[in-house]
């Protein structure tokens, strides 16, 4: 790893906060300053300061090329896989409040939660916790992974990351933190088994084009699936978010215990699956009454941002019954739920959790009557209903010339429907196409709650 001297340094102190192309072009060439290596950083403080403002404001943090910076993981969604292993680890534990802004706060909050304190007993239970992320990558998930472990190593096959993971973690005070420069596979097989792994599987081929599909990212995690569950109590795998969950679990063979769509600014960012091995279930639980080991549904946690709500898979599978309950006569409020909700597709626990009704098969919009004041979602307040028909889209658009348009299970795209209501984007009004109960397509005007 390239490390700074003292002109490069004094460079982006200086000109950190400047458009990193202007500078390019405009900056002067004086001996000492490596400017390539000053422009990597400013460009990756500057992504930082935005998505991981705890990294930005650690003076000695080095960088990684602009392409490492836009792949790695924000500190909310670092941050909330942090908080996914301390309630794994800590099963009575009940972690819900995101964790706070300093990396000194972090451990107090998750001592809280796990109703700790900084007692013998709490470092005795932090002493006896190890952790092994086995695809490093820049670092960042594992950097909020390891403060809850005594024992944290980082494998990654790329020197450069290595270094770059060495350097990092000292600066940012892991001192727990072991860099080993190797193959995740090869370590997995040869290492003792420890409380976590975890692990983001490459999703690019060797030609460098995107994938998805568990069995085509590297290393292949279905492979993999009874040496983790061999070697570690829990392992959390990170998964592209274009996946279908239910799929997933089922390629696991019913390893996964949890489920976690996590988006953030209502843009699903990533599907996480916990792997462990069954339940043992008590006698009476059994088929057989002699305690034999059952298999379990997993549990399917939604999360956009402070938005959260999870269920058990077992009793939400197959989506909302349309029809089993009747559309209110007074349709005064319309939601659409948030990213993570509609990824995870559980429509029969929104109309049952939140008192509202799907309007129509497919269309994954809901009314009620009254105001629900915490709808994981947007909500709008319904100001006309009306069909396709002339007459009633007069009516509906009374004059108006802009709209914010969505359309969800409607024969014409959002862009079709403008074109043919001849209506501008924006402003205040907010309309929807969609399909109601019984397959008629209406319009709903509406304004934003």
């Amino acid at each position: 790893m390239t490390i700074m001297n003292d002109k490069t340094r004094e460079f982006v102190a200086m000109h950190r906060d400047e458009d990193v192309r202007e500078l390019a072009l405009k900056a002067k060439r004086v001996d000492g300053l490596d400017l390539p290596l000053a422009l990597d950083q400013i460009a990756g403080w500057q992504i930082a300061s935005k998505k991981l403002p705890q990294w930005a404001s650690c003076e000695g943090i080095v960088y990684p090329p602009h392409i490492s910076m836009e792949q790695c993981s924000s500190q909310f969604t670092a941050q909330y896989k942090s908080e996914i292993t301390q309630t794994l680890l800590v099963p009575s534990a009940t972690v819900h409040a995101r964790m706070s802004d300093s990396a000194e706060s972090d451990m107090q909050t998750a001592k809280s939660a796990l109703h700790l304190s900084d007692s013998a007993e709490s470092d005795t239970l932090v002493a006896k916790r190890a952790m092994v992320d086995l695809t490093g990558g820049f670092g960042v998930d594992f950097s909020y992974l390891a403060r809850g472990f005594s024992q944290a190593t980082y494998v990654e096959r790329q020197r450069h990351l290595c270094e770059l993971a060495e350097h990092n973690m000292a600066a940012l005070g892991l001192d727990q933190a072991r860099i080993v420069c190797g193959d995740g596979v090869e370590y997995l097989s040869q290492m003792d088994p420890v409380d976590f792994i975890y692990l983001d599987p490459a999703r690019r081929d060797e030609h460098g084009s995107r994938t998805y599909a568990i069995e085509d990212c590297t290393p292949n995690v279905l492979e993999l699936r009874d040496l983790l569950l061999a070697k570690s109590r829990f392992t959390l795998v990170k998964l592209s978010p274009m996946l279908d969950w239910r799929k997933a679990v089922v390629d696991f063979d019913e390893a996964v215990r949890e489920v976690h769509i996590v988006a953030t600014g209502n843009e699903c960012k990533e599907l996480l699956l916990v792997l462990g091995r069954p339940a043992q279930a008590n006698a009476r639980d059994s088929v057989d009454g002699a305690g034999s080991y059952r298999r379990l549904a997993p549990h399917v946690f939604c999360v956009n941002d402070d938005q959260r709500i999870d269920y058990d898979s077992a009793k939400y599978t197959q989506g909302l019954r349309i029809g089993g309950k009747p559309l209110p006569d007074a349709k005064r409020y319309l939601y659409e739920p948030n990213a993570s909700i509609m990824k995870a597709g559980c429509f029969d626990l929104v109309e049952e959790r939140f008192g509202v009704t799907q309007i129509g098969p497919s269309s994954h919009l809901f009314v009620s009557e009254q105001q629900i004041a915490d709808f994981p979602g947007r909500g709008f307040a319904i100001e006309a209903v009306g069909s396709m028909n002339k007459k009633d889209t007069k009516r509906l658009l009374n004059g108006m010339k802009q709209a914010n348009i969505a359309v969800r299970n409607f024969p014409l795209t959002a862009p079709q429907l403008r074109k043919k209501l001849k209506l501008a984007d924006g402003g205040t009004v907010y309309l929807f196409g969609t399909t109601m109960q019984g397959g008629g397509h209406v319009l709903l005007r509406t304004s934003k709650i």
